[in-house]
């Protein structure tokens, strides 16, 4: 009966931790750059789909596209996602020169981790009011008895705890890993 709120969380998280991982502040990291999708051939792909990505140094990012013709393409997808950074394009590749962050940086990426928060906290509870409603049917059709549902609905709300003390904890973690100087 909890499956789909267990399952619910997990995708969350899951989530979660992985768009926090795109949140950098002081070093190079592909995750910043990587789903951001690109014109090519017709249709929108991710940058990882056409060209490689590599750390040059903890401030340089290199992009070199299997495609030379996506050069441009690659560069203008980066300009216009704002996310701050500055592609320059050379005759192979992308750079990407990480800029130092200021501290009023640092506080507009917290909100963003906030936020990000925000919407992993929305969807754990639409994975427990659709939860609370399969436990409610299954009561109503008399497959469960009030005893069962109360204990259903107490283990819910244990599972609902643990997710947001988790949840707390990842943004407490990534608020101090980018306010760190």
């Amino acid at each position: 009966m909890l499956d789909k709120v267990k399952n619910g969380i997990t995708k969350a998280l899951n989530h979660l931790e992985l768009e926090f991982s795109k949140l950098q502040a002081w070093r190079a990291s592909p995750a910043m750059i990587e789903d951001i999708k690109i014109d090519s051939y017709w249709s929108l792909t991710p940058i990882k789909n056409t060209a490689s990505i590599n750390i040059l140094d903890s401030q340089t990012l290199s992009i070199v596209p299997w495609d030379r013709s996506q050069i441009h393409s690659i560069a203008k997808a980066i300009t216009d996602a704002w996310i701050w950074l500055n592609p320059q394009t050379m005759a192979d590749s992308v750079m990407i020169k990480i800029p130092p962050v200021t501290q009023e940086k640092r506080i507009e990426l917290c909100k963003i981790a906030k936020k990000m928060t925000e919407d992993a906290k929305v969807s754990i509870r639409n994975s427990r009011q659709e939860t609370l409603k399969d436990i409610k049917q299954a009561k109503d059709e008399k497959n469960i008895t009030e005893d069962d549902e109360k204990n259903f609905n107490n283990q819910l709300q244990k599972e609902i705890d643990d997710a947001w003390k988790k949840i707390d904890e990842l943004l407490k973690k990534k608020e101090n890993d980018l306010m760190k100087i």
